[in-house]
């Protein structure tokens, strides 16, 4: 199960074998049931975590009751709420499993040791961030400035394998529109074929 973890990680770093292990060691292994919460709001979220198997949203509901989904997670891609989580706050997201998942969780005492005693989990921990800030502000700009149908081709090319394991409703809900306006773009982009 750590093997895909040391595989991500080796990615962005480099590490002596007893540091990798080091790390590594320091997560908890997880396995959590489709449709169940990893995360609800108004939890504090305790962990950030890898997933190894499996898909996850990370959503908002809105005061309308409407689901706002800013991510999906899947193998190899990493889950939390960062506010919550840096900030010991209470949560304003939820994470849930969309299939049976198994994950690895780190908690923020142990993500603090491996700070203190593995220098370089510090630059790998800055370059994730840096890419998820690149992914936030390129979805934020495509969000004001591209069509829906602009924004479900490219989400839709993008991650070919992913949208086959989402309902319409949950790409809908990532895309910001309703189910029926998404179910209209597939008619449109059919009919062009």
């Amino acid at each position: 199960m750590k093997e895909l973890l040391k595989e991500n990680i080796l990615k962005h770093i480099s590490l002596s074998q007893d540091e990798i292990e080091a790390f590594v060691d320091l997560f908890a292994k997880k396995e959590i049931g489709k449709r169940e919460f990893l995360l609800r709001e108004g939890d504090v979220c305790k962990f950030e975590a890898f997933v190894v198997k499996g898909l996850f949203r990370v959503y908002h509901i809105d005061q309308n009751g409407f689901e706002q989904i800013l991510y999906f997670a899947v193998e190899n891609w990493w889950i939390t709420d960062i506010d919550s989580f840096c900030n010991e706050t209470p949560s304003q997201l939820f994470i849930e499993s969309l299939e049976d998942s198994e994950i690895l969780l780190i908690a923020k005492k142990e993500k603090e040791y491996a700070y203190a005693n593995l220098p370089q989990i510090e630059k790998l921990f800055r370059i994730m961030t840096q890419k998820t800030h690149v992914a936030l502000q390129r979805r934020m700009i495509d969000n004001l400035s591209k069509t829906a149908d602009q924004r479900y081709i490219e989400f839709s090319t993008k991650y070919p394998k992913l949208i086959q394991r989402l309902s319409n409703i949950q790409v809908a809900a990532y895309l910001g529109i309703t189910n029926v306006f998404l179910s209209n773009i597939r008619k449109k982009i059919a009919l062009k074929k």
